[in-house]
């Protein structure tokens, strides 16, 4: 039997991981050294959110650098991971009848490169995005993503990247480090406990999850990435939390693994 590549949600949080070193990073690290080495990542970003689906098809995707007022340094990061136009193309085919766009304007935004350079920081792992349909219900993603399942077959890391919990409104930004919100704790517990039981369609319909889950999605761009990981598990595979943890207060850096 054909052992599966695992995917992958890692909770990003602030664009200043990327040149960071600790408790996160150094987990997003462990992960590159201790799971196969894919043939190439296929990642679905929050931070590509879009009206349509489209998948990069270019060769030499370029280091977006999709934010404002950090510091000169982050800036200057280039994650010069190759593309995979064989992998984007695949993709199109999976997803057909669904009109997918071959974009060859995007290339890697900081939901990628900035845990990417982490895993793989050689860059030497061909990466591809997809975009998230920011017109689309959650139910319409949790669908197509399981359409992408086989590429787990062939030696392909799907990740997602975004935060289960993100509410920037509550964000401790540049204070001392405070406590999680006790909402942001309670949702983060429910959610992994939905996960590893395999009640996956709660988590679909989040909006109907109360109040815990109204202030931990505010919006469903950090969210839907972790329904595109969810929909490829297969019946019996392990689920595991590599990392955890909850930033600024709001930001859950939880990552979920499956296989």
């Amino acid at each position: 039997m054909t052992r599966l590549a695992p995917a992958i949600f890692f909770g990003h949080g602030n664009p200043l991981n990327a040149i960071a070193h600790n408790g996160y990073t150094d987990a997003w690290s462990s992960i590159g050294q201790q799971i196969p080495k894919p043939k190439a990542v296929l990642c679905i970003s929050a931070h590509w959110y879009v009206p349509e689906t489209g998948v990069t098809i270019g060769s030499a995707p370029r280091t977006i650098h999709d934010f404002g007022g950090f510091p000169p340094e982050l800036y200057q990061v280039q994650y010069p991971a190759a593309g995979d136009p064989g992998l984007a193309r695949r993709v199109q085919q999976l997803l057909a009848p669904l009109e997918v766009t071959l974009d060859d304007a995007w290339g890697l935004d900081h939901g990628t490169w900035s845990v990417l350079r982490h895993v793989y920081p050689a860059a030497d792992v061909p990466v591809v995005q997809l975009s998230i349909d920011e017109t689309k219900p959650a139910a319409f993603h949790f669908e197509i993503a399981q359409r992408l399942a086989p590429l787990r077959e062939e030696g392909i890391l799907i990740a997602g990247s975004g935060n289960l919990v993100h509410n920037l409104h509550t964000y401790a930004w540049g204070r001392h480090q405070r406590e999680p919100y006790d909402w942001a704790v309670r949702f983060e517990a429910m959610a992994r406990e939905m996960i590893v039981a395999g009640e996956f369609a709660p988590l679909i319909e989040y909006d109907r999850l109360g109040r815990e889950a109204a202030l931990s999605i505010p919006t469903p761009d950090h969210y839907l990435p972790l329904l595109y990981v969810l929909a490829t598990t297969q019946r019996g595979e392990s689920v595991s939390f590599p990392v955890a943890g909850i930033d600024g207060g709001s930001i859950s850096m939880l990552a979920v693994q499956i296989g």
